[in-house]
C-alpha cells in the first residue's frame, strides 16, 4: 500500500455536487492498494500513520500526532499512485490491486484508523472525485508498506 500524507488545515471531497466528506485540521491520505497487499501490512501502515508526529507543539517542533491535535483524516482512494511511467507515454496501473481487492484494502485501512479513535471522512472508491484542501506547511510525505522494517 502506498499513501501520500498531506497535513491540512481543512479539506473536503465531492462527487458531482455532493460533499462526501470534509475535515478541519488533520491529514488527507491519498491511498493506493497494491496487488497482494495483506491485512497485517495494511494495519501496520495505518498504525504507523496514526502515530507519526506531523504536527507542531507549542515550541514549533513536529512532536504531535494527529490525535494529539484532535485532528481527523480524509481517506481518498487513488489507484494512480501505482503508476509505472517508465516505459512509453501512457502509465500502466498493473501494480494496483484489482478493483474489489483495492476497495476492501482501502476500507480496511480507514477502519483501522477509526478503530484507533481517529475521525475519518471518506472518498468514494472508483468515483471521479474533486478534492479540495488547504495544505498546512506544506507538509507532505509518501509512505509505502513495502518499506516496513524487518521485525
Amino acid at each position: 500500500m502506498i499513501v501520500v500524507i498531506q497535513r491540512v488545515s481543512r479539506a473536503q471531497v465531492r462527487v458531482d455536487d455532493e460533499v462526501l466528506g470534509s475535515i478541519g485540521q488533520g491529514l488527507v491520505l491519498l491511498t493506493c492498494a497494491l496487488a497482494g497487499d495483506s491485512g497485517p501490512e495494511i494495519d501496520w501502515l495505518a498504525d504507523k500513520i496514526f502515530d507519526l508526529r506531523l504536527f507542531a507543539d507549542t515550541e514549533g517542533r513536529t512532536n504531535l500526532a494527529v490525535a494529539d491535535v484532535q485532528g481527523a483524516a480524509l481517506v481518498i482512494p487513488q489507484f494512480t499512485l501505482a503508476a509505472d511511467w517508465r516505459k512509453g507515454r501512457r502509465p500502466s496501473f498493473t501494480k494496483a490491486a484489482p478493483p474489489e481487492e483495492g476497495r476492501l484494502a482501502v476500507q480496511r485501512f480507514a477502519t483501522r484508523l477509526e478503530a484507533r479513535g481517529l475521525p475519518v471522512a471518506h472518498g468514494r472508491f472508483g468515483a471521479m472525485m474533486k478534492v479540495e484542501l488547504v495544505n498546512d506547511g506544506p507538509f507532505t510525505l509518501v509512505v509505502d508498506s513495502a518499506a516496513k522494517p524487518a521485525s
